[in-house]
């Protein structure tokens, strides 16, 4: 279902079920913002993105995308991924809260309303597969927090409480029997929840350029690390050297990234679109520019295009500096509408 926005980002367009199977979707909730509300001192915070709706609305893209809304995912939902156990741990930890929580499984800062929160942004998430795949949308940028792809079948950590992008993946092969999913994760930090989800499947090819190496988190990440069983050869790490430029991320996904996705043929594409990659980032050692962004999203584009029909949906991961963070997601969203 998709509706406008209420308040600031209130959109009054008409938009015809013609136009939209042609344009990009946009997922965001105000419900998103109440995340550790208040608690500016954290890098993971509310004005990741109230900073990039307010630069797609001064870059004059926000009128121009279709409006997804969010919903609450079910428990069986998040069960595609996570441990019942798991999610009735989070259940008890993050209940009835009073103030901020750590989470007992890792460094996941929570407040009284993440719980659900968190549920919305993979609900969002999931709207947003939808509305691809019945062609309301021909491509979509969910604008979600919590970020999700640390986050492990039994554990929460590094910022992460569910992990998005995986539930989605798996929802798409429940839901409309997709058979191979192709995940491209370009956060600067090594997606560890999501390598771990599918280390043994096969069904689902792990993509991800990242740093590694002593003191980065997570510490995993190796390209040594290529899959077991049948997921052998399916997880592609590249790490990349601190202070990697915009041209050495766009060799890694033309030259390891392209001939895989060939291969592998996917069905469907999410991206892990983490922007702590972005030059000068607080949590990021790396160099890319807005222009950057925008180039491995052309290469994402036309791998979609080429292989599965155009369809991809892009999740926000990381990404801390805040005119960065807007002038790098701006940059991506218009290279998912072929600007």
């Amino acid at each position: 279902m998709a509706i406008p926005f209420q308040g600031k980002f209130a959109s009054t367009a008409k938009q015809s079920s013609a136009a939209r199977s042609s344009q990009t979707g946009l997922v965001f909730d105000p419900i998103y913002l109440r995340h550790l509300e208040g608690n500016t001192g954290h890098p993971e915070r509310p004005e990741r993105l109230t900073s990039i709706m307010n630069g797609l609305e001064k870059a004059g893209v926000l009128k121009s995308l279709y409006r997804i809304a969010s919903r609450r995912a079910t428990d069986e939902e998040l069960e595609l991924v996570h441990s019942p156990a798991y999610l009735a741990l989070i259940q008890r930890e993050l209940s009835n809260l009073h103030g901020l929580h750590e989470l007992s499984t890792g460094d996941t800062l929570t407040s009284p309303d993440s719980l659900e929160v968190a549920h919305y942004a993979v609900g969002g998430v999931l709207n947003a597969v939808d509305g691809v795949m019945t062609n309301r949308v021909r491509n979509a940028f969910c604008a979600v927090r919590p970020p999700g792809h640390h986050a492990s079948r039994d554990r929460g950590m590094g910022f992460c409480i569910y992990n998005n992008v995986a539930v989605a993946a798996r929802y798409l092969q429940k839901a409309y029997k997709i058979n191979r999913v192709l995940i491209v994760d370009w956060d600067y930090h090594h997606g560890n929840g999501t390598q771990d989800t599918f280390y043994d499947d096969g069904s689902v090819m792990y993509f991800s350029t990242h740093d590694y190496g002593f003191g980065v988190y997570p510490g995993t990440g190796s390209a040594s690390e290529t899959g077991t069983g049948a997921g052998s050869g399916r997880i592609l790490n590249v790490p990349l050297p601190k202070g990697a430029s915009d041209a050495e991320i766009v060799q890694a996904f033309q030259t390891k990234l392209v001939p895989a996705a060939r291969n592998f043929k996917p069905e469907f594409i999410l991206i892990s679109a983490g922007f702590d990659s972005m030059q000068r980032d607080l949590l990021g050692q790396f160099d890319v520019t807005p222009d950057g962004f925008a180039a491995i999203t052309r290469v994402v584009v036309g791998l979609a295009d080429e292989l599965c029909q155009g369809r991809i949906v892009s999740v926000l991961e990381g990404g801390y500096r805040l005119d960065g963070l807007a002038d790098s997601v701006t940059a991506h969203i218009k290279a998912l509408q072929g600007r």
